[in-house]
């Protein structure tokens, strides 16, 4: 089976202004980036979960999460419910400046064996996070509110391979327009 990669697109945008996804940034779209990210980074298939607004995305299955108010939990729990695959990359969608080999190595890292493996930046850990299908069970119970895997990640650390993702991009997250520089 194969690594699906999952990109996390419901939210509104409430403090950026609107929906990130379909905010442009260098000639596309914020969700289209992500995507080519997951594809260029070596994931087989990709699914964006949409909410806040519909969305089609060329090179993906579009998900869409009618709970997706209640936060990214519940967009981490309609992805991996429908994901048919060994293992899964996730990625929020206002990650634009993270680089595609930052998921090379956390594939990498599961084809070595990991179970679990987050990207670390100057030691500390970022996007993108691959999880096993068989801690998928795990990661659904423990995605509420806006948390999505957080809470999983925080109760299993001994699952987790850190993989050093320095040089390979940027781990920022873009929660205001003037934060696209």
């Amino acid at each position: 089976m194969d690594v699906i990669g999952i990109v996390l697109a419901a939210g509104a945008g409430r403090r950026f202004g609107g929906p990130k996804a379909l905010v442009e940034y260098r000639g596309s779209r914020l969700v289209d980036r992500a995507v080519a990210l997951l594809r260029d980074g070596g994931c087989g298939s990709i699914l964006v979960v949409s909410g806040a607004v519909p969305l089609t995305v060329p090179g993906a299955t579009v998900v869409h999460n009618p709970a997706w108010e209640s936060g990214m939990g519940s967009s981490v729990r309609a992805a991996l419910s429908v994901a048919d695959a060994a293992a899964a990359v996730l990625v929020p969608v206002d990650t634009p400046f993270l680089g595609p080999d930052a998921v090379s190595r956390v594939i990498a890292a599961y084809r070595a064996g990991a179970i679990v493996a987050a990207a670390t930046y100057g030691g500390k850990r970022g996007h993108p996070v691959l999880i096993a299908a068989s801690q998928w069970e795990a990661v659904r119970e423990t995605a509420v509110g806006d948390v999505g895997a957080r809470a999983f990640l925080k109760q299993h650390p001994e699952l987790i391979t850190p993989v050093p993702c320095d040089g390979t991009g940027r781990p920022d997250d873009v929660d205001t327009p003037d934060a696209l520089v």
